[in-house]
């Protein structure tokens, strides 16, 4: 499992271990059952704060996306199409959403917004 830190980025840490960890389950690259490495494992090969990784755990469990057994370890859950669909959906709102308020900031119109979305999506 491959995560990519930046410390240049506005989102925490931790955020950024979940979004790619999320990532990485919805685009199959992690299966249901698969071992995530053990939160001090992670913290030493990223070389950050155990309570950080601790914390990025937590938050993939919360949203349902792995199981904590203690003393063995975590899992990725298996996934509900459904909620990886509502998930996707999710993302995709709050990328559209930062999207929009750029396009607002340099002045483009919904139109303008329009033709931009079908080009990138790539409609007609």
């Amino acid at each position: 499992m491959d995560i990519i830190l930046s410390n240049s980025s506005d989102e925490p840490i931790y955020m950024q271990i979940v979004s790619q960890i999320k990532s990485d389950i919805m685009s199959g690259n992690l299966s249901a059952g698969d071992a995530l490495p053990s939160m001090r494992a992670l913290a030493q090969q990223l070389r950050i704060s155990v309570i950080t990784t601790k914390r990025a755990y937590e938050e993939l469990e919360r949203d349902g996306f792995i199981e904590n057994f203690a003393g063995k370890g975590c899992f990725v859950k298996r996934q509900n199409t459904d909620f990886l669909r509502e998930e996707g959906i999710r993302q995709a709102e709050e990328l559209l959403t930062k999207a929009c308020e750029k396009g607002k900031l340099c002045g483009l119109t919904l139109e303008e917004m329009k033709e931009i979305l079908e080009l990138v999506y790539g409609g007609e």
